[in-house]
């Protein structure tokens, strides 16, 4: 529930994945973001998993006797590569390409039966799938990781795998369960003094306690998650938090903070290059300057997505920045730009099948028919 967010709207049900990042990044742990306690496995992990893409993995020459190499070094190195490769991707936002590596090392890793790398590999795709909206996808990738985590008694990565769930359950608007689940989740990190998972599930208990409407309860468990953060010099967690504590200082109407809080995040991100992190942190900067009627600010933010965008050659942020910027340039009462920023943006919900971008968009130029 590192949440990959934002943008026209600012809902927090836009998930940020980048949530997921952090633990990603870490070769030695291999987890993604997640939010699930010890107590509530048996309950939540189902005896075979279903799979969707993921199911091609199964099916290998390497996996019968017969068909091993002799040799599995070349074999291993060429998933790892795939492995380090889609980490880039992902990285970089480019997640649907993170899918493809993921699912080729994937392969291979069941082919050799190394549990610990494809639970590695679980993480990845869990979110890539989240970032996606491919919440089937994801469930089945963190499932499978808690299986794996559940038969190793590997109590550490329980603790991230089980935040996954969670962050599903909050994908889903399930918030009161991913609360549970997180805070079995932190009960089980404090139990076993991980500074690191203490820090992940106080992060993600702010993103739920944003989204029930506790605002307060938010910013003091977000700037707590902070300290943890800072300890284990986790930066990429330190950006995701810093966004989740700019999500409850700005639906608490506390602009300054929020402000402060988006403003560090994006320039740690930015540095760090972590883009999913940075685009969120832009949607929020974009929003807050917007209440306060700091209209050329917010625009040259969106500028900077849209560029951002671009880099990534992501047709669907570039279509978020245009329908933002159309909708900045009419609150401004600037009419001719936003027509212009809609008619871009619906040349391009054409090109992508986006029906329903594609009706909202027709229904703005319309009302602007005239003005």
């Amino acid at each position: 529930m590192e949440q990959r967010h934002f943008l026209s709207g600012h809902s927090l049900g836009n998930f940020n994945s980048s949530l997921f990042l952090q633990q990603i990044s870490k070769w030695k742990h291999g987890n993604i973001y997640a939010l699930l306690g010890i107590l509530s496995i048996a309950v939540l992990i189902p005896q075979q998993a279903k799979a969707i893409e993921i199911t091609k993995q199964l099916h290998s020459p390497l996996n019968h006797p017969i068909g091993r190499s002799l040799n599995v070094k070349p074999i291993r190195e060429k998933a790892d590569r795939l492995l380090r490769l889609g980490k880039q991707q992902y990285a970089s936002g480019f997640v649907e390409k993170t899918i493809e590596s993921g699912l080729q090392a994937l392969e291979i890793y069941h082919s050799l039966g190394d549990m610990k790398s494809q639970g590695v590999t679980y993480d990845l795709l869990a979110g890539a799938y989240l970032q996606l909206g491919n919440l089937k996808g994801a469930e089945d990738a963190i499932r499978r990781r808690l299986g794996i985590a559940r038969d190793n008694q590997d109590f550490h990565n329980q603790i991230f795998a089980l935040n996954n769930l969670g962050t599903l359950f909050l994908q889903k608007g399930e918030p009161k369960t991913a609360g549970q689940t997180i805070q079995d989740a932190l009960v089980m990190a404090r139990n076993l003094e991980n500074i690191e998972g203490q820090g992940l599930s106080l992060s993600n208990l702010s993103l739920v306690y944003t989204r029930l409407g506790d605002y307060n309860r938010a910013i003091k468990l977000a700037e707590t998650a902070l300290i943890f953060r800072r300890k284990t010099g986790d930066v990429i967690g330190e950006i995701n938090t810093l966004n989740n504590l700019g999500d409850a200082y700005l639906f608490a109407g506390d602009y300054q903070n929020t402000i402060a809080s988006y403003g560090t995040a994006m320039r740690l991100a930015k540095i760090n290059f972590v883009r999913p992190d940075e685009l969120r942190a832009i949607d929020g900067l974009v929003t807050a300057h917007t209440a306060v009627g700091r209209y050329e600010r917010a625009l040259e933010l969106l500028e900077q997505r849209f560029a951002i965008a671009k880099f990534l050659n992501s047709p669907r942020e570039e279509l978020k920045s245009l329908v933002s910027s159309g909708e900045l340039y009419e609150k401004m009462r600037n009419y001719p730009q936003a027509r212009n920023f809609y008619q871009q943006a619906l040349s391009l919900a054409r090109k992508l099948d986006d029906i329903k971008q594609e009706a909202k968009l027709l229904n703005s130029l319309n009302e602007l028919k005239g003005r």
